[in-house]
């Protein structure tokens, strides 16, 4: 019986992800639940099952981890938006389909709030690398609602999907802080009052 697992095959017997993959899923759990700089190389490497030269063969230093943290998460939360988007979903539906996979988030056990506003409490320099990336994030995140509300025809789209990004991230926090499902139901809410506000539903 072949047996396919962390991107290989071996017929008959299950081999562990290659340990780059280990490592960057690792530190991903703990950046998440526990905070950046409160985890350590050490604790990583010890949970990835790898050695301290295995980690610096794939990672330069921690910062270069904590990079590829953000570019994984960035990347999946394209990756949804991208299901949007082929949709063909646009304008204020295109938006409550976004908002409603954030709730869905929200909702998830061990939410623990945005990944890229908890980055950026720990590293207030908007020149590190760790920065660049989250600036990079929040610069898509503003074009896609952008892109959305531009695709319904709406009038001013970049000041709408600037109210919208000031919504999300106050979600974001208040449903780490307090009750999700209560939240991600006022975050729908909020964002379909500033949409018929700004004119169109």
């Amino acid at each position: 019986m072949q047996v396919a697992h962390g991107g290989s095959t071996v017929t008959g017997v299950s081999t562990p992800p290659p340990a780059r993959d280990r490592i960057l899923e690792t530190a991903s759990r703990l950046f998440y639940a526990e905070g950046i700089h409160a985890v350590g190389v050490d604790r990583i490497v010890t949970e990835a099952g790898v050695t301290r030269a295995t980690f610096y063969r794939h990672f330069p230093g921690k910062e270069e981890l904590i990079r590829s943290y953000l570019v994984g998460r960035d990347a999946a939360l394209r990756e949804g938006a991208a299901k949007v988007l082929a949709s063909g979903a646009t304008g204020a539906e295109g938006v409550l389909l976004v908002v409603e996979r954030l709730g869905a988030k929200m909702r998830r056990e061990g939410f623990r709030g945005c990944p890229f506003i908890n980055a950026a409490a720990e590293y207030p320099d908007p020149a590190h690398p760790v920065s660049v990336a989250i600036a990079a994030h929040r610069a898509w995140l503003l074009g896609l609602f952008t892109e959305l509300l531009r695709g319904g025809g709406w009038p001013d789209p970049r000041a709408t999907a600037e109210h919208l990004v000031l919504l999300r991230d106050g979600a974001m926090v208040g449903a780490a802080l307090g009750d999700p499902v209560a939240v991600a139901r006022r975050l729908t809410a909020a964002v379909a009052g500033v949409l018929s506000a700004a004119g169109r539903t």
